[in-house]
């Protein structure tokens, strides 16, 4: 049982969990937050008594669907995860979760904390609880006014990393050279995974990279294939640093307009047949193959984790699907170069004319910083673009970014209001027809909203 003050913190944290509630409004980080103003040690003390302990997922790109996915997978093991599942993923949205599933006397209703930690959040996080295992999925150039350079984010990181428990086992991607290196700095077990698939690779040109030189020496890095972004097979000339072998592997990617399948190298009871990941994307494909590496660092067999991937329902604006009077809204979260060109790599690969809705917020949880708009690959969209109906505080600026990229005045229309954008989307989309919303956080949880009262999703919070 947790100590009195943690006590008395999950007292008052669900007090205010229960107010927020009653009011209308989704509680998944202010009881949370309230709680650790109590006890900053609460997350600690309530998820010590965790039976399989705890798994942090962090990265730039792919938190969010990957710790769905081994949410998943835990639960077709049997066991009960403790997941901050709408994706409030700092310290204040973990407590949030640890509250939602626990009773007045801080037992939890779970067996193995589940939780996505925002990357600059990570070596706080890891400062004050003890994990079984931490996956980094990778890290690009994200929202320059919090984190600064990725360099710096993960020396910060390396630094944590490096204090780690050696029972702790790291699970990195190799292909990032980033984030393999802070393999480098644990004492521990670490397991990578990685594509080996030499025909793969994004229709979006790889015209940004966030890792040029290698993370040891600094000299320019080599690339044999690059995958995404800065993603792939990788090595050092000058200090011979290189890709590290990859435990978890896919030979063989199979990308379809709705789905994707993984041929692993591993030889195990029915490896040989294909994860099917039923959502679309190269890079969920990587979300994917992340969490099987996670599966296997827990000993879980690979049919059961396989078996949990293929039945999977993505999250919040990731690639959801939403059927509004007789068309379909398409959501598709974008906050930062790397993900938008992944993003429309994937929309790509579902060929077609798209229709549009494009919305830019730079409030704190998008980052105020929007000039990354002009790094993301809008050239390769544009030509497929039939219209685009653009809102947001900062729509004027994304419908500039748009009429740069090479969309036609006359198929770009500004909109300022939710409801009126979304009105005006779906109306020029043809029965059955598709509408594609590409939209920064603040803006998607906006839009969604307005679906929400609509009555068209679920509140994000109660998905």
């Amino acid at each position: 049982m947790p100590d009195p003050l943690a006590l008395l913190a999950n007292a008052a944290g669900k007090l205010t969990r229960l107010g927020l509630q009653l009011s209308g409004r989704g509680g998944t980080a202010l009881p949370g937050l309230v709680a650790l103003t109590i006890d900053p040690d609460f997350i600690a003390a309530v998820a010590s008594s965790l039976a399989h302990g705890v798994v942090l997922v962090s990265g730039t790109n792919g938190k969010t669907t990957t710790t769905r996915m081994l949410s998943d997978i835990v639960r077709a093991t049997g066991w009960g995860p403790i997941h901050n599942r709408s994706g409030s993923n700092l310290e204040r949205g973990i407590a949030g979760a640890l509250l939602t599933e626990n009773d007045w006397r801080g037992q939890l209703r779970g067996d193995i904390g589940m939780f996505e930690v925002d990357e600059a959040s990570l070596p706080r996080v890891l400062g004050r609880i003890s994990p079984r295992v931490v996956l980094v999925t990778n890290l690009f150039r994200d929202q320059l006014d919090r984190y600064f350079e990725v360099d710096q984010l993960a020396r910060r990181i390396g630094d944590a990393v490096a204090k780690l428990d050696p029972r702790v086992t790291l699970v990195l991607n190799a292909d990032d050279p980033i984030v393999a290196w802070l393999g480098q700095r644990h004492g521990g077990p670490v397991v990578y995974f990685g594509v080996d698939d030499p025909a793969v690779g994004g229709l979006v040109p790889q015209a940004i990279s966030d890792a040029t030189r290698c993370p040891r020496c600094r000299q320019p890095l080599r690339y044999e294939r690059v995958v995404l972004a800065h993603e792939g097979d990788w090595s050092c000339p000058s200090c011979g640093l290189a890709r590290p072998e990859r435990d978890v592997s896919a030979t063989r990617v199979v990308l379809t307009s709705l789905s994707s399948e993984i041929q692993l190298r591993t030889a195990v009871a029915s490896a040989f047949d294909p994860v099917r990941v039923p959502i679309a994307g190269l890079y969920n494909a990587y979300n994917a193959l992340a969490a099987l590496a996670v599966a296997r660092a827990l000993d879980i067999a690979l049919p059961t984790a396989a078996l949990a991937i293929a039945n999977f329902r993505p999250a919040f604006g990731r690639l959801e699907q939403v059927a509004v009077d007789g068309r379909e809204l398409r959501l598709i979260l974008v906050k930062n170069p790397a993900g938008f060109n992944a993003a429309i790599g994937a929309l790509l690969e579902m060929g077609g004319r798209p229709r549009l809705l494009a919305a830019l917020n730079d409030r704190d949880a998008d980052g105020r910083d929007v000039s990354w708009i002009w790094d993301a690959d809008f050239e390769t969209l544009a030509p497929a673009v039939e219209h685009a109906v653009v809102t947001g505080i900062r729509s004027r600026d994304l419908a500039n970014r748009l009429k740069y990229a090479g969309i036609a005045r006359d198929r770009i229309e500004v909109v300022d209001q939710w409801g009126s954008a979304i009105d005006r989307a779906l109306g020029g989309a043809a029965p059955g027809g598709e509408v594609v919303v590409l939209a920064t956080y603040t803006a998607m949880l906006a839009l969604r909203g307005e679906l929400a009262r609509r009555g068209h999703v679920a509140n994000f919070w109660e998905d």
